[in-house]
């Protein structure tokens, strides 16, 4: 899908559901290498960033989201029977109708499949940032505990590996930039966090990590506030 289609996309989401702010627009890049780094807030993160940010985006996206055969199963799961409030068997029929939809326009999008143990993300990953673009990552770990302050759960720490190999790749560090998301609508963008090659990568995937979850949930926090 070409730059135009994503962003008449993105206009009409954001005319027919969206309506949100953004703040802080003067921390988004111009352009790549970057990674954005959002919470997820349940569908309210994909939607809100893709409305809000203005420069096109390759998001990451859970590998099923854009099966044929596995996207029913994931939305009804995921989306239609927490979100919808519906029940089987009609929240499988549901999922059905909207996965002959999602599925062509997720991987015309370009969303890059994400898969547990799966490396392909992270080379298709530095393949769109050699190109000056951007990639956007939802990094919550959906194993672990929702925090009730700010409904994120702990990141995942595979996403910082970007960041050691785009600079194996191109010998430039790469920023990470954090933006909030939040249930009033509004979304939020962070100074850009950079990756340090100088640090040991263990270390280095750990402080990215950190540095960008803490800095979303205070984000949040002030847009709660």
């Amino acid at each position: 899908m070409n730059d135009f289609n994503y962003s008449m996309i993105s206009w009409l989401l954001n005319r027919i559901y969206w309506r949100g702010t953004l703040l802080n627009a003067e921390n988004l890049p111009a352009q790549g290498p970057a990674v954005m780094v959002a919470n997820h807030l349940g569908p309210l993160g994909p939607i809100g960033t893709a409305c809000s940010i203005p420069q096109r985006m390759y998001p990451w996206i859970a590998a099923d989201m854009v099966d044929r055969e596995a996207a029913p199963e994931y939305l009804r799961l995921d989306f239609v029977e927490p979100s919808l409030k519906l029940k089987p068997p009609l929240s499988m029929l549901i999922a059905r109708a909207i996965s002959l939809a999602s599925v062509p326009l997720l991987t015309g999008l370009g969303c890059i499949p994400v898969k547990h143990g799966d490396p392909q993300e992270l080379t298709a990953s530095v393949a769109v940032l050699r190109e000056a673009k951007l990639v956007l990552v939802f990094p919550e770990d959906p194993a672990l505990e929702m925090d009730p302050l700010t409904q994120m759960r702990p990141f995942q720490k595979g996403f910082t590996r970007l960041g050691e190999l785009y600079y194996d790749a191109a010998g430039q560090p790469l920023p990470f930039y954090p933006v909030a998301v939040h249930g009033s609508k509004q979304v939020m963008a962070g100074e850009a966090i950079i990756f340090d090659p100088v640090n040991p990568r263990s270390v280095e995937r750990r402080r990215l990590k950190h540095a960008l979850e803490d800095k979303i949930r205070e984000m949040y926090l002030r847009l709660e506030r």
